[in-house]
């Protein structure tokens, strides 16, 4: 660890500076909040945030800069492609400092989120530190996904969706990262257009380093308002998760593989039960159990875990559950369309303001054949 990494004293030795990161597109809506909530962190030491901003339909760039006009503390700068793990290593070659915290642009930081994951950072000389996802909704729709993606049942049991004890853990959520362990694995893969922060914490754990999960370390996420955008948010993930194993096939498990059994399990029993009930043998009808046996079991479950939600909110549940699990289950059966597997993808521009990228030593983002712009890309990735 670096001297300026070193934890600080009892002797009021000064906390070491950060830079926050972070990169959106299309995300006028939660901006500002995001920003705010970083520059309002009760963390001692010096706080830069780098912001960078892709191609949007919206005012997302017209916010940015006024965000940075009203407070010094902040940088805009240019991610052209507009794909997030671009975006990403563009901020950190931007950012001055050597404690790197990862934002998204559809998140809230607690007020002491930077003073305590630094405080861990430094206590147990981990290459990431991070918490818990916690999906708030305002409305009853967003209100189940937040409860979904809150239970076992609906997003699995992974710990920064659903709580464990603190200590070593595969992934995090976005994380508070020393800068020399990052550039180490070679930042992030801008081959993984989804599912890039997964894929670095695996990299980081295979070069020896320790990703460390604070269980009362919680970042406000703001869920999908609407089945379309969940759906499609959840079958881009499936997508990007076959492409992560491919890559990784040691880290295939049943989390990941049984949305995509239990779509294959209902498409065959409709089938079959449509042979059955059109030109027979009547007893093809008994496909129709797998569908109503997965049916009674979402709707069983969502009682158990819908305890608590308002009414609106509870009807919506089941709906929102099974929404998560077949899309996600049909984004990982179809996979990567084969024009997006084989594209090339292009090599990040400098980033703006004389700042030099950064060369790192590891080559994860050396050419090779990527997915397009338009396989699945997604403003706002969600670690599955």
């Amino acid at each position: 660890m670096s001297p300026a990494m070193r934890p600080s004293e009892p002797d009021g030795t000064p906390a070491p500076p950060v830079s926050v990161f972070l990169t959106v597109r299309d995300e006028e809506r939660h901006l500002t909040a995001a920003v705010e909530h970083v520059l309002a962190q009760d963390y001692p030491g010096e706080v830069e945030v780098v912001l960078a901003v892709g191609p949007s339909q919206d005012r997302t760039l017209e916010i940015a800069r006024g965000l940075a006009a009203r407070d010094a503390r902040v940088r805009v700068i240019d991610n052209p492609t507009g794909r997030t793990p671009h975006g990403l290593n563009l901020a950190v070659a931007a950012a001055r400092h050597d404690v790197l915290v990862r934002v998204d642009g559809h998140s809230e930081l607690e007020p002491d989120y930077v003073r305590r994951a630094v405080d861990a950072l430094l206590a147990t000389g981990a290459a990431n530190v991070g918490g818990r996802m916690v999906p708030v909704g305002t409305t009853p729709f967003e209100e189940a996904v937040a409860c979904a993606m809150s239970s076992p049942l609906g997003i699995g049991s992974a710990a920064f969706h659903t709580g464990g004890e603190p200590g070593p853990a595969p992934t995090v959520y976005l994380g508070v990262f020393r800068r020399d362990a990052l550039e180490k694995v070679g930042g992030y893969d801008e081959h993984f257009v989804r599912a890039q922060d997964w894929e670095l914490n695996h990299r980081l754990r295979e070069a020896g380093e320790v990703v460390w999960f604070v269980p009362d370390l919680g970042v406000t996420y703001r869920p999908r308002g609407d089945v379309r955008a969940l759906a499609r948010q959840f079958f881009r993930t499936g997508q990007w998760r076959r492409q992560v194993i491919r890559h990784h096939p040691q880290t295939a498990g049943l989390r990941y593989l049984a949305p995509p059994a239990a779509v294959a399990g209902i498409g065959l029993g409709v089938v079959l039960a449509g042979v059955g009930a059109s030109v027979g043998p009547r007893w093809l009808l008994v496909g129709l159990g797998a569908p109503v046996a997965y049916a009674a079991a979402v709707v069983a479950g969502s009682v158990v875990v819908g305890r608590g939600l308002s009414g609106a909110a509870r009807r919506r549940l089941p709906g929102v559950i099974s929404t998560m699990h077949l899309a996600w289950g049909a984004g990982f059966l179809r996979g990567l369309p084969r024009a997006a597997a084989t594209r090339t993808a292009p090599a990040p521009a400098a980033p703006t303001g004389g700042t030099t990228l950064v060369h790192y030593p590891v080559a994860a983002n050396a050419p090779r054949t990527a997915p397009a712009d338009d396989a699945g890309t997604d403003r706002h990735p969600t670690e599955d």
